[in-house]
């Protein structure tokens, strides 16, 4: 166990103890203190869990509840296109893949943008059938992509056409909008919470 998961289990004996004493001193039935000894285990289970996973849960709320409603707080004023940060640390966006609705995770880290092998098909993106794949370096380990291109990327005001794309299974859930769409921006930067994304023109990138 973590030093964390330490503290939240004496944290939680500490708290059942509490309770048995208190049901134990009130005199009350033997099966009645049994159920709700359980009860309250249930409850401080799922506390547990909750908060050494938070980080995980709160990441799959954003992207969950992000594409129900569209909200993940991105804005365009004249040809910027504004992300507001989310609050698993990311920036992400909700663009257009061959007028397919996709949702993007923004990571300068990444040389090439990326799509999960689903995707890429329900988009109609031109896959590569190739036999010898490239292999990535990931951070779950080395993966084999097919090469690939989006006929046209949009986001927000800005399109962009034979955009190159590598494409896997592996990459589980996630589409990623790497380097090679963000350097041709006239700039892109973070202010804040905020990431800002401005096109050299908009009629360039078409």
């Amino acid at each position: 166990m973590t030093e964390n998961q330490n503290i939240n289990l004496v944290f939680a004996i500490g708290a059942l103890v509490l309770v048995a004493s208190a049901l134990f001193s009130r005199r009350i039935g033997f099966g009645e203190i049994v159920r709700t000894i359980l009860a309250w285990v249930a409850i401080f289970a799922i506390f547990i869990v909750g908060f050494s996973y938070r980080t995980e849960v709160i990441a799959i709320w954003n992207k969950v509840s992000g594409e129900v409603t569209g909200a993940n707080e991105q804005q365009v004023l004249g040809n910027l296109l504004r992300v507001q940060q989310s609050r698993d640390g990311h920036f992400w966006v909700d663009a257009k893949v061959n007028k397919v609705p996709v949702r993007f995770l923004i990571d300068s880290g990444a040389t090439t943008t990326a799509m999960t092998m689903k995707t890429a098909q329900s988009a109609g993106i031109d896959i590569s059938k190739s036999p010898f794949p490239i292999v990535l370096t990931t951070a779950n380990g080395s993966v084999e992509a097919q090469r690939g291109t989006i006929q046209l990327l949009s986001v927000g005001p800005m399109m962009i056409r034979d955009l190159p794309v590598v494409v896997a299974e592996e990459f589980g859930d996630s589409n990623v909008i790497g380097m090679n769409f963000l350097s041709k921006l006239k700039s892109w930067r973070v202010e804040g919470t905020e990431m800002v994304l401005e096109p050299p023109n908009i009629s360039s990138m078409e």
